[in-house]
């Protein structure tokens, strides 16, 4: 279904979700990349070395939860706009946005599935600048759990849409 969708199948996904037990640690990245292309940013990017390194630039990334501690810095790093932190005992989820306008903090926007489908309204409670961040804004929602795993981007705009 990947490659003939774009969307990633549950088996997909599953490869790349930390276990229920981590997620309720607290904050931590999902990569969200099934292709082996030549790329390796998120290594450089994590300092805490939680994004393993590769053996070939072609290698998909490989994340050990253990040390990951969901700061972020590898979100904007990700040329692909891949890689999530998730943070499942406060309801939030950070996500990389490059469109304007850029939403500010306390407006409520669409929380957009995989497939670009509206599925639930988020408040905005960070938005990190993306001239400090290689021109990748990093947005953090707040959402109701039911919809931490499924929503990966937002639409800003009028809700009545």
């Amino acid at each position: 279904m990947l490659k003939r969708t774009g969307i990633p199948t549950s088996d997909d996904l599953q490869s790349v979700t930390p276990d229920k037990e981590r997620l309720l640690e607290g904050p931590v990245a999902i990569i969200e990349c099934f292709n082996e292309i030549p790329c390796d940013p998120c290594f450089y990017s994590c300092p805490f070395k939680a994004i393993k390194k590769f053996d070939d630039i072609n290698d998909k990334p490989e994340l050990d939860y253990s040390k990951c501690t969901g700061c972020g810095n590898c979100i904007a790093s990700c040329p692909g706009l891949a890689i999530f932190v998730v943070d499942y005992p406060k309801n939030r989820l950070s996500l990389p946005y490059e469109f304007l306008p850029l939403p500010s903090v306390g407006d409520k926007v669409w929380g957009l599935n995989r497939a670009g489908k509206s599925i639930c309204q988020v408040e905005v409670i960070k938005v990190k600048d993306p001239d400090k961040n290689d021109k990748t804004a990093v947005i953090t929602i707040r959402l109701s759990k039911k919809y931490l795993m499924e929503v990966r981007h937002i639409k800003v705009g009028d809700l009545d849409e």
